[in-house]
Order: C-alpha cells, then sequence, then structure tokens
C-alpha cells in the first residue's frame, strides 16, 4: 500500500517511501554534509538517486518481509521530509545475522534528537514486531554523531573492523565499527 505508515514517534511518521518522495531523497542523498561518511563520501547525483536508488527502495518492499526496508521520516507537524530509517537482513561490512538499523538525516533535522528518537523506534520494532534476535548498525569510527545515537539507541560497541576500499575518505584509517543489541539485552533495558 503506498504511503503505508510503519511507525509513528512523539514528532515524525515514518512511512514507505513512494515515487513522489524523489526530490526530498535527491536532496538528502545529494547533500555532501549527509553524504561526508558514506561510501565514498560523495554526494549522490540526483540521476542516480531517480534511477536507481528510490527504484531499489520501492522494490525492497516486495521483496523483504512485511516492517522491513527502508521508511521515509517526515515531520508530524507540517509533513516536512526530514530523511530516513531503515531495518534489512545485516549483512553490508562484513556483518552476518541480525537486522540492520540505518538512518540518514537532513541536517536542518540534527541536534534535535530526532535520529535518536527514529532510531529507538526502529529497534523497539525490530524486537516487538520481526521478532529480530539481534540489532546491528555500522559506522565509521570517526563518526561520532551516529556512534552516539546508536549507543542512546541501546546498542553497544561490538567491533572495530578495517575495509579495505578502493577510494578510501579521511577517516578510513580509523575503520568502521560496529554495534548491536540482542533481544534480551533489549528486554532487560526495557524492563528497567
Amino acid at each position: 500500500m503506498a504511503n503505508e505508515t510503519l511507525l509513528t514517534t512523539e514528532r515524525m511518521l515514518l512511512r514507505r517511501f513512494t515515487e513522489a518522495d524523489l526530490d526530498g531523497l535527491a536532496q538528502l542523498h545529494g547533500c555532501p554534509e549527509v553524504m561526508r561518511y558514506i561510501d565514498d563520501g560523495r554526494p549522490v547525483p540526483r540521476a542516480v538517486v531517480a534511477g536507481r536508488q528510490l527504484p531499489a527502495i520501492l522494490h525492497e518492499y516486495a521483496e523483504l518481509p512485511p516492517g522491513q526496508g527502508c521508511f521515509a521520516a517526515e515531520a508530524r507537524a507540517g509533513g516536512e521530509f526530514l530523511g530516513w530509517f531503515s531495518l534489512r537482513p545485516a549483512h553490508s561490512l562484513g556483518l552476518s545475522g541480525g537486522t540492520e538499523l540505518g538512518y540518514r538525516l537532513l541536517p536542518v533535522a540534527w541536534g534535535r534528537g530526532l535520529a535518536t528518537e527514529g532510531a529507538r523506534a526502529m529497534v523497539a520494532h525490530a524486537f516487538t514486531t520481526l521478532a529480530a534476535d539481534r540489532v546491528v548498525a555500522t559506522t565509521m569510527t570517526v563518526n561520532t554523531s551516529s556512534r552516539r545515537v546508536m549507543e542512546k539507541a541501546g546498542l553497544t560497541l561490538v567491533r572495530t573492523f578495517f575495509e579495505t576500499w578502493p577510494d578510501p575518505i579521511p577517516g578510513a584509517e580509523h575503520g568502521d565499527v560496529e554495534y548491536g543489541l540482542t533481544r534480551a539485552g533489549w528486554a532487560a533495558r526495557a524492563s528497567t
């Protein structure tokens, strides 16, 4: 169902992407500050977002179990596009098993606790609705803002690891980090 809401938080709706979200997604993935620690560290051209990235997100809804995929985050007050949150089977950067949490927000949403709010909602959704055994997330070691979000969402540092990149971006020499949380760990935190 198009525009299907997955979750509602205090300040956001997390819903399925539609073709109408191209402008917001292109703005997000085309933002140098957002992309600084992702992939090759460069903004993604609008044509790539339109031709590959948005179609891939839309296709995932049919391929992944319900409740997984990438979900647009919009402000409950006013409907402003803020970014996205995702839950997918974990298989990137050497992950094996679990459900991978991801997120990207526009700079206008930074520093307001929205990333933590959305990440916590996605973690709870993973354990309560999807019956996940483990939630994991990765980022570059030097991406302290993203690491704080993971920690505030209840995930703890599992390991630091090093990938070989064809064109390393600044900070790659410090490696990447994996954070994780088991269902039992989440339940223990939720009961306190």
